[in-house]
Order: C-alpha cells, then structure tokens, then sequence
C-alpha cells in the first residue's frame, strides 16, 4: 500500500515562485540572494501557517546552490541541492525552541557553528518559535548573534513577535509575513484539487478558506478532511457538514424575515439552529459579518472588500438592492452588541431573542428606531 502524504507537506513550495501569499517578501529575498547581501541573521515573524519556515529553508538552499539559475532559484541537481532534497545535508540544521530553549541548548548550538561548512558557501541555523527561548539563553546567544562567523547565517522564526527581547530583534533583519488572502488560498486549493483529480466547488473552496483563518497549512490539513468525508468530490453541502458551519441559506432567511417583520418565523429560525446543534455565539457573530457583507455589495467600489464564490456574490447583491443602508447600519451594530454581551448573559437564548425581535422591528411601518424618535 501506498504511504499516503497529506497535503500539507506534498505540496509544500519548494522554490520561492510556489510560495502563496508573500510575493514582496519572496520578491525581497530572492534579490537578496542575486545581489550578494545577505545579512548574519534574519526574523520571520506572523501568524501560524503562512510560510515562515518553508521560506527559510527555501533561503537556506538557495545560497547554498552551486550553479544558481539566472532568476535566482537553487538548480536542484548539485550536491547541496540533492543533499538538501534528501534531508542529509550538513549546512542547514534546525532547532524547535518550544521543546529546547534551555541555557545548555543554545550552548551547543554555538559549538556547532564553530565549524565550517564541508559543502557550499554557508550553514543556515533556523530556530523555530524562538520567542520560547528563556531569558538565560536568549542571553547565552546574544553575542553569537551580533558577531557569527562569515558562513553562519541565523533564521529565527516566531509567531509572537513582541516575546521576542529588543536587544535580538535589534540585531536581526525582520519579515513580517501576513495572512494570506482568501482568494490566494482558494486558487492554491484548486491547484492542488486538480493535482489529486478531486472536484471542488468554489464555494466549498471558498468556505474552507475562510475556516482556515489566514493560515495555509490550515487551510490544506481541512482540504483533506472534507475530500476524506466527500470521497474525492468537495460540495459546498459536504464542506458545511463536515465542517459544521451555518449555511449562507439560514443568513438569507433571516435577511428576509427581517424585512419583512417577520418576528415569529426568526424565532423558529433560531430555534432551527440551536436544535441542529450549532454555537449561539457563532450564529449571531456570523449574522453580524453577514449584514457587513451585504452593506458591501451595495457599491461596486467596495465590492471587493467582499471574498466569497460568484455565485453566493450574485445573491448577496440581489439581497442587498431590498436593504437600505441606514438598516443595514443598525442591523450590525445590533448583531454587534450582541455579540459583545452574549459571554456575559446568564439568559443567552434570550439575548439572542431579544436581538431578533428587535432587528425585525427595523422595518416596522418602513422606519428604523432612529427615525421613530425623531417624529
């Protein structure tokens, strides 16, 4: 049988094209590379799951490539290249700081850049959550880090930034990498769905997307649940089943029953809703992005603000043409406060209850509260 790989790491970039999401950081470093300037040590923060440690590996074997390409990417086919692509080689090596961040650590970690490289020009140190160092090692390595040898260079990877001493950071060229865009991760998600002959849905991809929160890995490691559960076809059904998110329908109905006053029926919604097991306070902070959404699609300038698949974006926009925007405005600040109050409330079916009664009354007789008051 087979070894299966999950996504995740079988198509984790190799080069600095492939990486998703960080072109001008990608961009930075590659030119770093082609001009000679590299600096004794850089920092690769941002959130978890957005390409910090596959860029510093992707570093790594690039300035050590014998026969580097015209574009700046490592050859593949030298000795410190396959010695990199087979996990042997000898010039890169990597610490997890979370599980060794002692004193002793680091000590033995300055021993080994003592020596020299046997292959290639420099021996890359990538240390991995480096912000779980304790204070005697970040100490310890200090001095190493302002004055290395000419061959070391150190890549500190974080994803908490401000735990990381100022005396470091003043010594270490620093990357902030972003979230990446739900539109980068939906089109990197269609690349790897056709890679393995699964079908997908847009709009499936696009939900794991948003589940993912900003994070590839997350986004990949969800992509290979959800194609388990669906046997190779991704739907959007499938994706919310598996995943147990609220269906876009529920927010239309809602959306409607607003409009229309319909006070019971939202009651019997939220009923619905609750019974089928979903989170009070997922169902009223998701009602609240989903007013924000439709106020988007109301003007074509800020549409794009607005990150979903074409055909959802279509029934948003047609929605929105029967919402005025003052209601709109009162419908999120409504769900908003809700959403703030609902950890503190004892009574939070109630609470929930109360938001709904009052979002139908928005349109009672055509008016919003604030124009009841003034009349």
């Amino acid at each position: 049988m087979e070894n299966y790989i999950v996504s995740a790491r079988k198509y984790r970039p190799a080069t600095f094209k492939s990486v998703v999401g960080q072109k001008s950081l990608t961009t930075t470093l590659k030119n770093a590379i082609l001009s000679n300037k590299l600096a004794h040590a850089y920092l690769f923060s941002g959130p978890r799951g957005v390409g910090k440690t596959t860029c510093a590996r992707i570093f790594a074997k690039t300035i050590n490539c014998m026969n580097l390409t015209a574009a700046g990417d490592a050859c593949d086919s030298c000795e410190s290249c396959l010695s990199f692509n087979e996990q042997r080689s000898l010039n890169i090596h990597e610490l997890d700081a979370a599980s060794n961040n002692s004193v002793d650590d680091i000590r033995t970690l300055i021993d080994q850049v003592r020596i020299p490289p046997q292959i290639g020009k420099y021996k890359v140190y990538i240390i991995d959550e480096v912000h779980m160092l304790s204070t005697a090692a970040f100490n310890a390595f200090l001095k190493t880090l302002e004055e290395p040898p000419k061959y070391a260079i150190f890549i500190l990877a974080t994803t908490e930034k401000q735990k990381v001493l100022a005396t470091i950071l003043s010594r270490c060229q620093i990357y902030d990498f972003t979230r990446i865009s739900i539109a980068d991760m939906v089109e990197h998600l269609q690349f790897v769905a056709s890679n393995e002959n699964i079908t997908a849905e847009p709009e499936a991809l696009n939900v794991i997307a948003q589940k993912a929160d900003g994070g590839l890995r997350d986004a990949l490691s969800i992509f290979d649940q959800v194609a388990s559960y669906a046997g190779g076809n991704i739907s959007y059904l499938s994706v919310i089943e598996n995943l147990n998110v609220l269906d876009y329908e529920y927010h239309f109905r809602i959306t409607d029953a607003l409009l229309k006053g319909e006070i019971r029926n939202c009651l019997l919604l939220l009923n619905e809703i609750l019974e089928k097991g979903f989170d009070g306070h997922h169902f009223i902070s998701g009602l609240a992005t989903h007013f924000r959404d439709l106020l988007v699609c109301k003007d074509e300038s800020t549409l794009a603000l607005f990150e979903v698949g074409a055909s959802i974006r279509e029934r948003y926009k047609e929605i929105a043409r029967k919402c005025p925007e003052q209601l709109l405005f009162r419908a999120i600040e409504l769900a908003n406060q809700c959403d703030l109050d609902y950890r503190d409330s004892r009574n939070k079916r109630l609470l929930l209850e109360l938001t709904l009664i009052q979002l139908c009354q928005l349109r009672e007789n055509g008016q919003t509260p604030d124009n009841k008051k003034k009349s």
